[in-house]
């Protein structure tokens, strides 16, 4: 453990060098590469995703990729494709930018359906098919999604399965007056100049350890009973949350939101510095964990409900442990 905390002290420092506040984005970072998943970070424009992405992946000496997502990309601009070689008189392998350890996908609600579905198999699986050979992604391996909630020309929304292959969805709120002025303060030192990069402390080895370190963290059959009740209410809320408020969701969350908190509260614990898994991480992560798995109706839209109320009108429906 306490291998762990130095390797995230030296993370954290190094993102705090370059982010101003954010705290909870950092969190939530680093929650999703400890427990091996992929995260969304949703917020309108200017609010320092992708420089925490990038400032993040610049911590690991790792490789990083970023993929702009437009309407015209394809499937093989991400994965790769396979080039003929007059030379030789054969084709030959040309790895996509997808086959990183952390791959940014700026605002992925733009690229098609196509593009989208070549990034399923890579999410889920881990590796890439080009021209019949499979092809593995490094370990470990992220991915960070943008997306932009408030422009939705030429935008693309994103199908629940594509979804659910997040692991948290977070939503990226504007810095305090304190934290802005900062900024500002940090822009004339030339702190957050994009040529001025955090040197890199961190080695892949070391991720490989937190996430092994995570893995053995503890988690009661008390806890994983909540994880699992949980899940049953967002499926069938109507008795424990009434039929007035559950009539506003269309799908509960499926088995891949257990999976997550389970995943997800052990490395919060160990971000917290503990061996096991309390229920305060449960419902600190239930938000990051359900927002994008708990779906609602046209109707819930229209009335201005949002997904974060059904969750905690859930989660206070089921006794906590």
């Amino acid at each position: 453990m306490s291998h762990a905390s130095n390797i995230l002290t030296v993370i954290s420092d190094a993102y705090s060098a370059k982010m101003v506040g954010q705290e909870r984005l950092r969190t939530s970072l680093l929650v999703s590469l400890i427990a091996g998943g992929h995260i969304l970070l949703e917020s309108v424009p200017g609010l320092a995703k992708t420089t925490a992405a990038s400032t993040l992946a610049d911590t690991v000496k790792a490789s990083f990729k970023r993929i702009q997502c437009t309407p015209d990309l394809l499937p093989s601009d991400i994965t790769g494709n396979q080039i003929y070689d007059a030379t030789t008189g054969s084709f030959r392998t040309v790895l996509g930018p997808v086959h990183a350890n952390f791959v940014l996908l700026d605002e992925i609600n733009r690229s098609s359906a196509k593009a989208q579905s070549a990034m399923l198999e890579a999410m889920q699986e881990h590796q890439t098919t080009i021209g019949g050979e499979v092809h593995h992604l490094p370990h470990p391996f992220l991915v960070i999604a943008t997306q932009n909630p408030i422009e939705q020309e030429g935008t693309y929304e994103l199908p629940e399965a594509q979804m659910d292959r997040f692991l948290l969805k977070e939503i990226v709120e504007y810095p305090s007056p304190a934290d802005e002025f900062e900024i500002l303060s940090r822009i004339d030192s030339g702190v957050l100049d994009p040529e001025r990069h955090v040197a890199s402390a961190v080695t892949l080895d070391d991720i490989r350890a937190l996430q092994q370190t995570a893995s053995k963290i503890y988690v009661d059959a008390t806890i994983r009973n909540y994880i699992v009740s949980i899940a049953y209410v967002t499926r069938n809320p109507g008795p424990y949350i009434g039929d007035d408020r559950a009539r506003y969701i269309k799908y509960g969350a499926s088995p891949r939101a257990s999976i997550a908190f389970l995943q997800a509260s052990r490395a919060l614990a160990l971000l917290n510095g503990r061996n096991h898994v309390l229920p305060e991480d449960i419902r600190t992560l239930r938000h990051l964990v359900l927002r994008h798995r708990v779906l609602l109706t046209f109707e819930a839209d229209a009335e201005g409900i949002r997904s974060e109320e059904i969750i905690d009108q859930i989660f206070a429906s089921v006794p906590t442990p």
